[in-house]
Parts: structure tokens; sequence; C-alpha cells
């Protein structure tokens, strides 16, 4: 749990500090949109037949960044924090400067912003 909410603290997103060894945490994000972490034993708790999620079970986030120099900054606090990165920033054809991390549990992080 702390390792996971470790990686959002530097990705922003304001988790209480006492949650690294809590079963649950939660924080909700400017949008008012709620972000929520259980362990896996929390999970079992309430469902005794979940398994891990294999493969691209898991979900993908993306957090916006202010320009395209955040999101180099940030690829690389996050890689220099232990983190691993997946792709490097790069300018896509989008139209976007575009890196994605992997958070420790392996779920892909998207970081972007607008190249222009």
């Amino acid at each position: 749990m702390a390792a996971s909410l470790a990686f959002y603290r530097l990705l922003g997103v304001d988790v209480p500090a006492d949650a690294d060894s809590a079963p649950h945490a939660e924080a909700t994000l400017p949008s008012g949109l709620r972000i929520l972490w259980d362990t896996e034993e929390t999970v079992r708790s309430y469902d005794p037949e979940w398994t891990r999620p294999q493969g691209g079970e898991r979900i993908g986030l993306a957090f916006l960044c202010a320009g395209p120099a955040e999101v180099d900054a940030t690829y690389e606090a996050l890689v220099a924090a232990g983190h691993t990165g997946h792709l490097r920033p790069w300018d896509a054809v989008w139209g976007q400067r575009y890196a994605v991390v992997l958070d420790p549990d392996g779920c892909a992080v998207s970081l972007f912003a607008s190249a222009a």
C-alpha cells in the first residue's frame, strides 16, 4: 500500500499521510472524482473468490501535465524514485507530449500535455 500511495503522491494526489499502513485509502481529486486503494486482504474480506488481475485487466490512468517540460520532469522524478518507466517521453503524432510509467502494481499511468 505504501509504495502505491507514494507513487500517486509524486503525481500530486493528496493522499493522507497516515494511509500508508491502512487497509483502505482514498483521495478526492480536484474534479471531485474519488480514487481508492484497498489491500488484497481487504478485497478478499468481502470477495473471497477475488484473484489478482492479469495482463490488461487493470485500468489505466492518465495525468494531465501543465506542458511538455512537466511531462518530462514528472517522468524523470518517478523513475528517479525507483518506479518503472514504460515509455519514455515523446512527441506523439496526435499532438501531445506523452509518457507512460508503471505504478507499483504494474498499472500503466500516462503523463500527457499538449505538445504546442
